[in-house]
């Protein structure tokens, strides 16, 4: 499993990077903040993130990279990707990711023989190794982590509406691409969007709303592949 996937999204959510929510109808004076200080504020507030769910589609070379997934702190994440149109759907939990890929999924990544053999089934492999880029999609600390750790010079733009929320923009003069801070209620981003051909858009919402996580039955351990 080659982790192109992962870095694609990594990639492009590092462009200003947090997670995001609705709530409330107060102003919680985040717009007066400078940028620097409303990443910080937004980063202070998601630390108490339960759950967030996050979608959209980011570029990956000349092919779209799909995912939606919800994140539980602590314990994992579930959901689906696609990488141009090579779909699967995909659990971490307990350091175990489980993967339960397309036709098309596994014959590109592993030839006839995984497609005929894993087709309809779950692989369930250790979060480590060639799997350990992967897995960190599904950790929501080590995501927020990764996203918050690096961004280039910020400058603030306009109060705007962003899916009806209101929002502040703070955008990367370094890097390019928009971070959108929810205005009322929790500060917490709302979505990350970079224009252009290698650009994309993640839009964050369901936060902490339950999620369930529970492993896929009958999974085939890659170990029982992989030994001579």
């Amino acid at each position: 499993m080659r982790s192109r996937l992962v870095i694609a999204v990594l990639v492009a959510l590092a462009v200003v990077g947090a997670v995001s929510a609705c709530g409330g109808s107060s102003d919680n004076g985040v717009a007066a903040k400078s940028p620097d200080e409303i990443v910080s504020t937004a980063s202070s507030a998601l630390e108490a993130v339960q759950t967030v769910h996050i979608s959209g589609s980011v570029a990956n070379g000349n092919t779209p990279l799909t995912l939606d997934l919800s994140l539980v702190t602590g314990k994992g994440a579930t959901g689906s990707m696609s990488d141009g149109g090579l779909s699967f759907q995909i659990i971490g939990l307990d350091q175990t990711v489980y993967i339960n890929g397309s036709p098309a999924f596994w014959r590109h990544f592993g030839g006839s023989v995984a497609a005929a053999l894993l087709t309809g089934k779950w692989l369930k492999a250790p979060e480590t190794g060639q799997f350990a880029s992967l897995a960190e999609i599904t950790d929501l600390n080590r995501l927020i982590s990764e996203l918050l750790a690096s961004h280039g010079t910020l400058t603030k733009g306009p109060t705007t509406t962003v899916n009806g929320q209101k929002v502040i923009a703070v955008s990367d003069a370094t890097r390019g691409g928009t971070l959108y801070v929810a205005t009322t209620g929790k500060p917490y981003p709302i979505q990350i969007s970079k224009p252009g051909p290698q650009g994309g858009q993640i839009a964050f919402d369901r936060f902490n709303q339950p999620v369930s996580l529970t492993p896929p039955p009958n999974a085939i351990d890659i170990s029982q592949l992989t030994s001579p």
